[in-house]
């Protein structure tokens, strides 16, 4: 980050870890932050980060620890799902793009390796983290700690955001009304499924099929617009794997593997607030190669009720309608 976004960073941060602490530990709430900074952006093991400080393991460990705790307490508003007001400019932002209306965001699903420290450690095993993203990368949403190797339809239908969704209490403005073959149709806001392995549903749009997407059509125009969506999801997921700590196995408990991800993912935001681009991926081809290796998670393995699907699909097809139409 820029000694610029580091200096706001200490200011706003300096009341919450110049606390008082267990151990005697004679640091500024600058040195403090640097040492959580710096093993979240360089991901050091604590001995490099000791000698770097000059202070013992414990001290670099608890640094690290407050740092996670302040973020994930206090600042956690700095990712927080927009209001209806908040998320007209974020589906018009995603509109002027796409030219997909009253889309709000792009859910999307990354995995991270963690290795347990016992002695011995444990074979590797992936954690999930679920993402709804916006057109400039800003991380809408974001759930960590799902068991990896669960498909990513089982990881969204066990979150909080699919309760929130189907209750009414997100997604829940007037929809537009449109016309398809002659019909009036209701086009409420809705999301995009940005990897494989997500239901058509009537608030998550996914592309049709290759089969379904000729030449052409409204259904390839349709695919492309959605594919256009996915690619800010893709480059926010490959940005929080730029820290360090995240980009390899996690040689932590999966607790505190899942605070890094959501520490992370605010400092993410906080920096874009800033307009500090540094931390944002410049390409995301290394970052689609590594997910590779969890291509057999992603699959949908949960089945809707037929009535849903119909309305969906209805949806669906009014959509491309819209696409093509303004394309």
């Amino acid at each position: 980050m820029k000694s610029s976004t580091f200096e706001w960073l200490a200011g706003l941060l300096e009341p919450l870890l110049d606390c008082r602490d267990p151990l005697p530990l004679n640091l500024t709430a600058g040195s403090r932050l640097g040492i959580g900074l710096f093993r979240l952006a360089k991901g050091l093991d604590y001995p490099e980060i000791s000698t770097r400080f000059g202070v013992p393991v414990s001290v670099a460990k608890f640094c690290v620890k407050q740092l996670c705790r302040v973020l994930c307490t206090n600042f956690r508003f700095w990712i927080s799902f927009p209001n209806p007001n908040e998320l007209g400019s974020v589906s018009q932002e995603i509109e002027g793009l796409t030219s997909l209306p009253h889309c709000c965001g792009v859910l999307h699903c990354t995995r991270f390796e963690v290795v347990s420290p016992r002695d011995p450690p444990s074979p590797p095993s992936p954690v999930a983290a679920q993402l709804v993203v916006d057109s400039s990368c800003r991380i809408l949403s974001v759930a960590a700690g799902f068991f990896g190797r669960k498909s990513n339809s089982r990881i969204l239908k066990s979150s909080s955001l699919f309760q929130d969704i189907e209750e009414g209490t997100l997604l829940n403005s007037p929809p537009v009304k449109a016309m398809n073959n002659g019909v009036e149709v209701d086009v409420k806001q809705y999301l995009v499924g940005g990897g494989e392995g997500y239901p058509l549903l009537p608030w998550l749009m996914v592309p049709f099929t290759a089969e379904e997407a000729a030449a052409g059509s409204n259904e390839e125009s349709f695919n492309v617009a959605i594919d256009v969506t996915k690619i800010p999801a893709i480059r926010t997921a490959a940005s929080l794997r730029n820290w360090g700590v995240l980009d390899g196995p996690v040689l932590e408990e999966v607790k505190v593997a899942v605070a890094y991800i959501g520490a992370c993912s605010i400092l993410h935001n906080g920096l874009l607030m800033r307009e500090d681009f540094s931390a944002l991926a410049g390409e995301i081809e290394g970052y689609q190669l590594q997910q590779q290796r969890y291509k057999e998670f992603c699959r949908l393995d949960l089945e809707n009720d037929d009535s849903i699907t119909e309305k969906a699909l209805v949806i669906r097809s009014t959509l491309a309608t819209m696409v093509k139409k303004n394309s």
